[in-house]
């Protein structure tokens, strides 16, 4: 399961709450969706409307500001879209990163938020560009088409 977002805090009287997404995918808050807490309980989301950058959502049994409020701070999972033309953090982390010739580049410790380009962070600290990444085998390779000089230290 992924981490899709978190309750932030009830909102109103009647049990909404505020969801803020770790995703863009919106659908994973779309009328009918589930959403599971980190100890197992399901949210079946009845209808949801953007508010300010987050989400106002109604989840089925969830009546009243107590019941609200009782979920405040409580993270979000979801299984993992199939969308072959995705990339998704999951299956890039613990990848070896290649160029295209097959030259080992590093391992990918993580992805880090960029205005331009999200960016590859490999061991070592090199930052690899994602619109650079040309191959995937999840969770094992990540195949790269670097411009020469991008990785030569000044």
């Amino acid at each position: 399961m992924l981490q899709v977002g978190r309750i932030v805090k009830p909102h109103g009287l009647r049990g909404d709450v505020i969801v803020s997404l770790s995703t863009n995918r919106e659908e994973r808050v779309a009328a009918g969706s589930t959403l599971c807490s980190d100890d197992g309980r399901e949210y079946v989301v009845v209808r949801s409307s953007p508010h300010q950058g987050r989400f106002i959502v109604t989840f089925e049994g969830v009546n009243g500001i107590e019941a609200a409020d009782a979920l405040r701070d409580t993270p979000l999972f979801a299984s993992p879209i199939e969308d072959p033309d995705e990339l998704w953090v999951h299956e890039l982390v613990g990848a070896q990163a290649v160029d295209t010739a097959g030259c080992e580049l590093g391992l990918v410790e993580g992805v880090q938020a960029n205005p331009a380009s999200d960016l590859l962070v490999l061991a070592g600290g090199a930052l690899i560009p994602l619109r650079f990444v040309v191959g995937l085998e999840p969770g094992v390779r990540v195949t790269v088409d670097l411009p020469d000089g991008l990785l030569d230290l000044a």
